[in-house]
């Protein structure tokens, strides 16, 4: 069975910090969106890169993708399209932004829970050391990979290439 591989969209795909620069970085499209909740005022600026998606179909060999982003399943709607993906599963978190436990993400607790003992790889903004060490005591031993990415600019070659190596080299270590 393939491990999974955990999407975030804002940090990853959209490198969202990098708005503040006034530019678009080199390979990414301003798309504007309106998912359920942005309603009022302007359109969310998303950056999007269509390489990722190419590059995420690539690693779909070796993965299940699953989003695990807090579009859910505005994800296939939204994004995806953007990026040549086709529909996804995702996450859908029991508490969006509650309580975590010993000051991990959020999300943490739920990615453990979602992936239920298996491998998987998980590529988000807002991982900690704390959360490392968190999957480390209670992810049920599956082995884990968790890429904390920099929101300023997104997924890079250096990221794809060590989740390609770490899927072909689990239990090898």
């Amino acid at each position: 069975m393939k491990p999974l591989l955990l999407i975030d969209i804002d940090g990853p795909l959209n490198p969202y910090a990098a708005l503040s620069r006034r530019r678009t970085p080199e390979g990414y499209t301003r798309h504007l969106m309106r998912p359920t909740g942005w309603t009022a005022g302007p359109a969310l600026p998303v950056l999007l890169d269509p390489r990722h998606g190419e590059e995420l179909l690539a690693l779909a060999g070796r993965y299940e993708l699953i989003w695990a982003t807090t579009w859910k399943d505005e994800a296939n709607e939204w994004i995806g399209p953007h990026l040549g993906l086709p529909p996804l599963p995702y996450i859908d978190w029991p508490d969006m932004h509650g309580a975590a436990p010993a000051g991990t993400y959020w999300k943490t607790q739920y990615v453990v829970e979602y992936a239920a003992g298996r491998p998987f790889a998980w590529v988000d903004d807002e991982i900690t050391e704390r959360d490392r060490a968190w999957v480390g005591e209670h992810g049920t031993g599956a082995e884990s990979l968790l890429l904390q990415i920099d929101p300023r600019v997104g997924l890079e070659r250096p990221d794809f290439d060590a989740l390609a190596a770490w899927a072909d080299g689990r239990g090898s270590g």
